[in-house]
């Protein structure tokens, strides 16, 4: 019997509070992210320590004039790219506009450094309200515990990676479950880069040092505080990215619909019979 004469069966694979603070967390990373760009743009560069060592930045974007006019360098622990058109300088590119990060990806404006900040440690406090409920809630309705890898995923890592890697992908019943690289990835995120991101946002407050002061040493220092966080900010970006890529490689509208209404459709399992079969065959050269 073909896979595709296998009854279609429905899950009810998220529940609302998990749907809820999934879009409010969409909502505030987008624009945290955006607006943090348009704060990052007001000084382009990073250091360690406490205080800025204008001569030892280990990320940098800025512009230089050239021969054809201005470019866009970016350096990263002393080796210079040629960003132009995106880092350093974006915009016409007959007339490039001299900017860490272009206009289109930072908000409220182009140059609003005040408006950018307010909307920041707005959505920010209302990430982490949202994620201190997602955590109450999954604590008390034991979704946490879903989260939680069992020994039989630790025994099925080696597997599930190299399935993701040549992008196959849990079907049937396995499909409406978390496996073990899905769990990995969301305490990752929740408990480490959430953690991290928000303690190093709170240590860059100048109010906040006078009672987080040995939090700020453990960081190593204000300027250790801000690279972290950006770089927290870009590891919040890789998980997005590989994030979107898995939902579009496992059906964009089966799992956006799971997101919204909570239900997702899929196959139901062969019978243990025909699966044997099945990988009899698969296994045949």
């Amino acid at each position: 019997m073909a896979q595709t004469e296998t009854p279609r069966l429905s899950s009810y694979r998220h529940r609302l509070p998990v749907r809820i603070s999934h879009w409010v967390n969409a909502a505030c990373l987008l624009i945290l992210l955006m607006s943090g760009l348009q704060i990052f743009n007001a000084h382009s560069a990073l250091y360690w320590g406490a205080a800025s060592d204008f001569d030892a930045p280990w990320l940098s974007i800025g512009a230089v004039r050239g021969t054809d006019g201005l470019q866009g360098r970016t350096e990263i622990l002393g080796h210079r790219l040629d960003t132009s058109g995106f880092l350093g300088t974006s915009g016409d590119a007959t007339n490039p506009e001299r900017r860490a990060f272009p206009a289109w990806l930072t908000i409220p404006g182009p140059r609003w450094l005040a408006m950018g900040r307010r909307w920041h440690f707005f959505f920010a406090w209302v990430l982490v309200i949202n994620a201190m409920l997602y955590l109450i809630w999954s604590s008390a309705s034991g979704h946490l515990r879903e989260l939680t890898p069992t020994r039989r995923d630790w025994r099925g890592f080696g597997r599930s990676l190299l399935d993701h890697l040549l992008l196959r992908h849990p079907s049937g019943s396995a499909a409406t479950r978390y496996n073990i690289l899905q769990k990995l990835a969301y305490l990752t995120v929740i408990f480490g880069l959430g953690t991290l991101i928000v303690l190093t946002g709170l240590c860059m407050s100048p109010r906040m040092d006078t009672v987080l002061q040995p939090l700020l040493e453990l960081f190593g220092g204000r300027q250790s505080a801000r690279s972290l966080h950006f770089l927290a900010a870009m590891g919040f970006v890789l998980f997005v990215a590989v994030h979107l890529f898995e939902v579009i490689v496992t059906g964009p509208w089966n799992n956006l619909r799971s997101m919204i209404t909570g239900r997702y459709d899929y196959r139901a399992d062969p019978p243990p019979q025909q699966q044997f079969k099945r990988e009899e065959t698969d296994a045949e050269p």
